[in-house]
C-alpha cells in the first residue's frame, strides 16, 4: 500500500473487539489505534491524549457490548457520539475517500445514529431501522457466509457479483427490522444498491435459520448508506484475517494463507489510501 491509512476505532466502556479490529487493520499496513470517545472531548492543552475526527481517513465502531447494551443494543454509544461529535463526524463524511463503518455492536451503533440505512442528507437522525433479538431468542455463535451482489459499497466497485465471504458471527441482537410498511423499505435499500451482503448457505445459496442466524429481514447481513461510505454489518471479518483462524484448517489446511476478512479490510484500506 503507497500510503499509511489512519484508523480511528472507537470505544467507550464494554466495547470489546476494539484492539482485534485495530490488529488486523495493523497487519495490513494502516495506523489504527482505539481511541476512547471521550479523547474528542479532552482539552487542547492535553495534546498526548486528545483527537480529532480529521486526523483520519477511516473511523470503525467495533463489536462488543458498549454501555452494557442497555436501553438498546448501541443506544448508549450512538447517543455520546452524537453529543460528542456528531458535527464532526458529519464532516468527516463530506470529505471525498473518507469511511464510516461498524460491525456487529458498531453495526448497532450506526443504526442508533441514524448513519444506516441513512437519509440524503446525512443528518444524524432518530433511527430508521432497529437491529431487534434474533427470531431463535438465544446467542448465535458460528461460522457463517454472505454475498455480495453489487451495490455502492465504495471500497467493493470492481469485486465480482456473488462473491461468497466466510466471516464468524456472536450476537444476540443482529434481527434488522426496516421502518415502514413491510417489504417497501428493503426494496428501497435493493434499488438504491444499499444491501451490503446477504446471508447464504455456504454455496452462496440463500437459505433460512442457521445460515441466516438471525431471522433478519430479506437475509440481510449488512447494509450502506445511500453515498456507499458508511457501511455496517453483523459477521466479524476482522476474526477472519488469516486461515489458521477458521474453525476447519486443522483439516482442511492453513492453504491459502489468507482469510476473507483480510480481502474486506484490506479493500478498505485501499479505497482510502486513494485519498490519503
Amino acid at each position: 500500500m503507497a500510503k499509511t491509512v489512519d484508523i480511528a476505532i472507537l470505544s467507550i466502556e464494554g466495547t470489546n473487539c476494539d484492539e482485534e479490529l485495530a490488529s488486523g487493520f495493523q497487519r495490513l499496513g494502516a495506523h489504527a489505534e482505539v481511541v476512547d470517545v471521550q479523547q474528542f472531548r479532552a482539552p487542547a492543552r492535553e495534546a498526548g491524549y486528545r483527537r480529532r475526527l480529521s486526523d483520519y481517513q477511516v473511523v470503525m465502531f467495533p463489536g462488543g457490548f458498549s454501555g452494557g447494551d442497555y436501553v438498546r443494543a448501541g443506544a448508549i454509544m450512538a447517543a455520546r457520539v452524537r453529543s460528542t461529535i456528531g458535527k464532526d463526524l458529519r464532516d468527516f463524511l463530506r470529505t471525498s475517500g473518507n469511511v464510516v463503518g461498524g460491525i456487529c455492536n458498531g453495526f448497532q451503533v450506526l443504526v442508533e445514529l441514524g448513519l444506516l440505512p441513512g437519509r440524503d442528507d446525512g443528518v444524524l437522525t432518530a433511527p430508521q431501522a432497529v437491529l431487534a433479538p434474533n427470531a431463535s431468542a438465544r446467542f448465535e455463535c458460528r461460522p457463517t457466509y454472505c454475498r455480495w451482489d453489487g451495490g455502492n459499497f465504495r471500497p467493493f466497485q470492481g469485486v465480482d457479483r456473488g462473491r461468497v465471504f466466510q466471516f464468524p458471527s456472536a450476537h444476540g441482537e443482529g434481527r434488522l427490522v426496516l421502518s415502514g410498511a413491510r417489504g417497501a423499505t428493503l426494496r428501497d435499500l435493493e434499488n438504491n444498491g444499499q444491501i451490503l451482503f446477504r446471508w447464504t448457505d455456504p454455496e452462496g445459496r440463500r437459505a433460512g435459520y442457521p445460515w441466516n442466524p438471525n431471522g433478519s429481514e430479506g437475509d440481510v447481513a449488512g447494509i450502506t448508506n445511500r453515498e456507499g461510505n458508511v457501511f455496517g454489518l453483523m459477521p466479524h471479518p476482522e476474526r477472519a484475517v488469516d486461515r489458521v483462524q477458521y474453525p476447519d484448517w486443522t483439516r482442511s489446511g492453513p492453504t491459502p494463507a489468507e482469510g476473507d476478512g483480510r480481502f474486506f479490510l484490506g479493500s478498505i484500506l485501499r479505497y482510502a489510501a486513494r485519498y490519503a
